[in-house]
């Protein structure tokens, strides 16, 4: 599938059993028995350096209908809004969730908690699909660091689900929808080096969920609720989000309303750098530990692409994943 042009390559079968008493003890298991297969399927040449994957695993807490593991370039991800959008609607087409009109509940367990997903039905056919997040905050506020050259730069840090950090792209002389996205990926690293440098993050539920995931870089356009905002998200090794990163607009929305830029139940709209859309809005005010934190809900669409099996021709070294980049 695909959410907003973001691909999601969900693993159905075939893989040995994940064991571990909870979501996170089967993350780190995969990681350290498993991570051969996640090469196999993300990296070429069935894959390539920015596929996302999804591996249904068996829930552990009662009240999930699926639980997910999230695979990329790098490792595997806390949290992911463009997979809880296509997730959702996969869960009803596949008979995972009974379908129930207008709107099918799904709750989705993954690495950072049991996600709502709300799935559009219309005459048995899927559509829209809205999430509401874990409890989202702005852990940082206009953190003064500077680039590998010396150069200054202001950015808050944030979660939604995964931790990013926010930068403006125009105090770099970027913009999200104009700017060569190489020059946007060489600053988003350059940023997460610098914040990983001077800030030691912490999770009030697990020491798991504590480390930067990705740079998020924006138009710069939080106070304006009238009109879309672009972002672009560098995560895990240098992979771009095609998508406007649920997960990220959750962090954004965060960081918004601690700000006073947005307020309760208004909604914005995130693009992409392919322009493609997300809506955002602040559904409720909670707490996360000793953090004032919100509930973002994300909505949007997601697509099929295709379906395939794989598998691993005799003596094809090769044929294990690689990456060129």
């Amino acid at each position: 599938m695909h959410t907003g042009g973001e691909p999601l390559r969900i693993i159905t079968g075939g893989l040995p059993p994940v064991l571990g008493n909870d979501i996170l003890a089967k993350r780190r298991y995969v990681r350290e028995h498993l991570d051969h297969l996640r090469q196999f399927l993300m990296f070429e040449p069935r894959g390539h350096a920015d596929m996302y994957g999804a591996l249904l695993v068996e829930p552990s807490l009662p009240d999930a209908d699926l639980a997910v593991l999230f695979l990329h370039n790098e490792g595997y991800s806390t949290m992911c809004g463009h997979a809880m959008i296509a997730l959702g609607r996969y869960a009803v087409d596949y008979g995972l969730v009974k379908a129930v009109e207008p709107v099918t509940v799904v709750n989705i367990e993954c690495p950072c908690g049991l996600v709502r997903t709300e799935v559009e039905v219309t005459n048995g056919r899927t559509g829209n699909v809205s999430f509401s997040s874990v409890p989202s905050f702005l852990f940082g506020r206009d953190y003064q660091l500077s680039l590998s050259n010396g150069q200054p730069f202001t950015c808050d840090v944030a979660y939604g689900g995964a931790f990013y950090a926010l930068a403006d792209a125009g105090q770099f002389n970027l913009s999200v929808r104009q700017s060569n996205v190489r020059d946007m990926v060489d600053i988003a690293g350059q940023i997460c080096d610098a914040v990983n440098k001077a800030v030691k993050l912490h999770h009030p539920d697990h020491d798991d969920l504590a480390f930067l995931y990705g740079v998020i870089l924006t138009d710069g356009n939080d106070a304006d609720i009238h009109t879309a905002t672009a972002n672009i998200c560098v995560f895990a090794e240098n992979q771009v989000d095609r998508s406007p990163t649920g997960s990220g607009v959750s962090a954004r929305l965060a960081a918004q309303f601690a700000k006073g830029q947005t307020g309760q139940h208004q909604p914005r709209m995130f693009e992409s750098v392919i322009r493609s859309q997300f809506t955002g809005e602040i559904e409720a005010v909670t707490r996360c530990g000793d953090f004032d934190a919100v509930i973002a809900r994300v909505s949007g669409i997601a697509h099929y692409s295709g379906q395939s099996r794989f598998w691993l021709d005799e003596g094809d070294e090769i044929g294990k994943g690689f990456r060129v980049r």
